[in-house]
């Protein structure tokens, strides 16, 4: 397995905690330049090494009438503008396993969807990619390449059925049989492929219909899968198809927003994913839970207070020889 990459290597240590963020989906390219010099400014003054996101195609839409994004060729276009411009790396997400390639030149981190986080063959194909020309997709066939993976943890999914779940992943020529812990089943297909190179994302878990609760019991489970987690503040905070009007669009507790936040950096994560949006109520996709631009300087501040004072990251020492007086 090849080295850590020099990205990955300076999340995994930030203190207290590294930030993804940045507009749900991009809208236009005035747009994506403007949120990535605000954030830029607001991350640098707070101290968060930054990553900054945005996503090219929205291909988990409730309705056909969803805003999806201006598609890939033309979004990485955009994206590798905001790199250059703004000295940044960027996080997008593929949903095809034949997109991995392209976006692959451009993203420094790529984002598996929740949706997605069963697909066998989109995660291993993040630990190498298809030179031109190539013929079956197996081991020999791929070049390796520094790009960090997110895997984002299912809303369908029970946490605690996860945690002891045996699955055999056939890929082509490749088997693998594992015992996977969390989000381990996840990471370890992308490890198995040369990748070393993963974080592990919590995004809420189903709770009935058109909600979404997040259990923090989780962040302390998904350390087992041994790399940085990242705890998705707005996206937990969907009610999926849930928004007024029949359910052509998700709603939303923006709200709940900073307790989320709150609860991830005293547990300890490692790193914050939110959609940040400088007209929330504007904006084309999940705008009910983007956070104001206006106040994300604001809710960082709080947010490394609350991570400089508590001891999440460290496990707690039970001591249970009996107590003697």
């Amino acid at each position: 397995m090849a080295a850590t990459s020099p990205l990955y290597n300076k999340l995994k240590d930030a203190e207290p905690f590294f930030l993804l963020a940045g507009p749900n989906v991009i809208e236009s390219e005035e747009h994506i330049l403007r949120m990535a010099k605000h954030i830029k400014h607001i991350a640098t003054k707070v101290g968060l090494p930054l990553v900054f996101k945005s996503s090219f195609d929205k291909a988990n839409r409730t309705s056909s009438k969803s805003f999806r994004g201006p598609g890939m060729a033309e979004g990485l276009k955009i994206l590798e503008k905001v790199k250059v411009a703004y000295d940044l790396p960027i996080v997008t997400d593929v949903h095809e396993s034949i997109q991995c390639e392209e976006v692959g030149k451009v993203a420094d981190i790529i984002q598996i969807p929740a949706f997605l986080c069963r697909q066998a063959r989109l995660y291993i194909l993040q630990g190498f990619y298809r030179p031109s020309g190539c013929g079956s997709p197996n081991r020999k066939n791929y070049q390796y390449q520094e790009r960090t993976v997110l895997c984002s943890f299912c809303e369908f999914i029970s946490s605690y059925l996860f945690r002891a779940d045996t699955k055999t992943f056939c890929f082509d020529d490749c088997v693998y049989d594992e015992l996977f812990k969390v989000m381990n089943n996840s990471a370890e297909k992308i490890r198995l492929a040369g990748n070393p190179n993963v974080m592990v994302c919590e995004r809420g878990t189903m709770f009935g219909y058109n909600d979404l609760i997040v259990d923090p019991r989780n962040f302390e489970w998904m350390r087992e899968a041994n790399c940085p987690v990242v705890a998705d503040i707005t996206h937990a905070l969907q009610q999926p198809a849930g928004k007024k009007g029949g359910g052509v669009a998700s709603g939303g507790l923006r709200e709940l927003i900073p307790c989320i936040a709150r609860t991830a950096v005293a547990v300890g994560v490692d790193g914050i994913f939110m959609e940040v949006h400088d007209d929330p109520l504007s904006a084309p996709v999940d705008g009910p839970t983007q956070w104001p631009l206006r106040h994300l300087e604001e809710l960082l501040e709080e947010l490394i207070a609350i991570a400089r004072v508590t001891k999440g990251k460290q496990r707690f020492q039970i001591d249970l020889t009996p107590y003697r007086d």
